[in-house]
């Protein structure tokens, strides 16, 4: 077990990815019997997701102490991930447009799959505002729980001596909770071989054979976000060297490919961020949840790239005009994604909705992409997840939160 332990977590990850990958592909009947340790890793992470975001949000704001200075971390948060999410729908929708996964895709097999009814963005911004505390928490209503999480947070710091006692409390449940995350995160490698196994044996390598063209635009889109985006923020905002950045963050990227979920990254994420990157707890506790609701640069760069790959399949012309609205209500439609597996497919139908697209052909299309959608999720997953760290490295960089020793100290795997 000590020697176990004593291997660094990624290298543990990537065998059970490896072994997943032998064993669905070699032995698919036997991924199933195994599917049930993917299910448990998968449930423990979600377990932990709500109370860490609400809990770790109070205590970082809590730690903040000026309420001012919340106002321009606040501030710089929300920019910055603006600004990754436009440049994400951009090189989507600007890939699609270079590669024309679309063109000739036939739709003629698929069935139809129902689409929830869509939210407004006037409807979006009203539930940020929860009715019940407590049913937003049950819910994971992620927008809801941080803004009750802020509100509690500056109104200890607002009460003064009589809110000690509070922002006590939440600090020491802040620190029980991570030391809660270091031990699940020691299921990873089992969770993360189970997954892979029983995707792979599900779907085969047919994957990549009926939605080629679309897979090879996926990962063309995440790299060039997570290298090209992402690297210039931690080299011309942060002012950082690129390599110990992403050498620090390869634990929360295996982990976002492997669960497909930004949302289920949030605990390792946090642990990358203090132990690696050497971003102090007071930022990182209020930016990575924040981010884990709002920045989802994969979601956005796919959004962007499946609205063009549906409007090619489905022979629309758009005017240079529709590509602008593809990417405003895609860059809408990426913030208010939850951060659970494929949500982003049944986003669609608002940015196609936008462009005349009606609801019946995007559900051609959702029933095309659906079936092979875990692989390519758990793809762009990658590019959420490190838009997250690379936002709260630069902004703990701006602020004075970054202790540069231990970032720089990450130059060897």
């Amino acid at each position: 077990m000590r020697n176990w332990v004593a291997i660094p977590l990624w290298k543990r990850v990537v065998f059970g990815l490896v072994l997943g990958l032998l064993v669905g592909l070699a032995w698919p009947d036997a991924a199933p019997k195994v599917a049930f340790l993917g299910e448990v890793f998968v449930r423990l992470i979600k377990m932990l997701v709500a109370p860490i975001v609400f809990v770790t949000i109070t205590a970082g704001v809590t730690s903040l102490g000026d309420p001012k200075r919340l106002g321009s971390l606040g501030v710089r948060t929300i920019v910055l991930f603006l600004c990754t999410t436009v440049l994400a729908v951009s090189i989507g929708i600007a890939v699609a447009m270079l590669l024309h996964p679309g063109v000739g895709a036939n739709l003629g097999s698929a069935s139809p799959t129902a689409l929830g009814a869509t939210k407004t963005v006037g409807e979006q911004l009203i539930g940020i505002v929860p009715l019940n505390v407590v049913e937003a928490l049950a819910k994971g209503d992620m927008l809801a729980i941080i803004f009750v999480a802020i509100l509690l947070g500056v109104g200890a710091i607002a009460a003064g001596e009589a809110g000690r006692p509070l922002v006590a409390l939440f600090q020491s449940a802040s620190a029980t909770m991570l030391r809660v995350v270091a031990i699940v995160m020691e299921v990873t490698p089992f969770g993360v071989f189970a997954l892979i196994a029983n995707s792979v044996a599900t779907n085969g390598t047919a994957v990549f054979v009926n939605v080629g063209w679309l897979a090879l635009c996926v990962v063309l889109g995440s790299a060039l976000q997570v290298l090209l985006v992402h690297g210039l923020l931690i080299r011309v905002a942060a002012r950082l060297p690129v390599r110990p950045f992403f050498r620090g963050i390869v634990d929360a990227l295996m982990v976002a490919f492997s669960t497909a979920s930004s949302s289920a990254t949030l605990p390792v994420a946090m642990r990358v961020a203090g132990e690696n990157l050497g971003i102090n707890k007071p930022v990182f506790m209020t930016v990575l949840p924040l981010g884990a609701a709002i920045g989802k640069d994969g979601t956005a760069m796919y959004v962007g790239l499946l609205s063009l790959f549906s409007v090619q399949a489905l022979g629309v012309d758009l005017a240079p005009a529709g590509y602008l609205l593809v990417l405003l209500t895609a860059t809408l439609a990426a913030f208010g994604t939850a951060p659970v597996p494929s949500a982003s497919l049944f986003m669609l139908a608002a940015v196609l909705a936008a462009v005349g697209v009606p609801a019946e052909q995007t559900a051609l299309v959702v029933g095309f992409v659906l079936p092979f959608d875990r692989l390519l999720d758990m793809t762009r997953t990658v590019a959420s997840a490190s838009a997250n760290l690379a936002v709260t490295t630069t902004v703990a960089r701006m602020e004075g939160e970054l202790e540069e020793a231990t970032y720089r100290a990450r130059t060897e795997l």
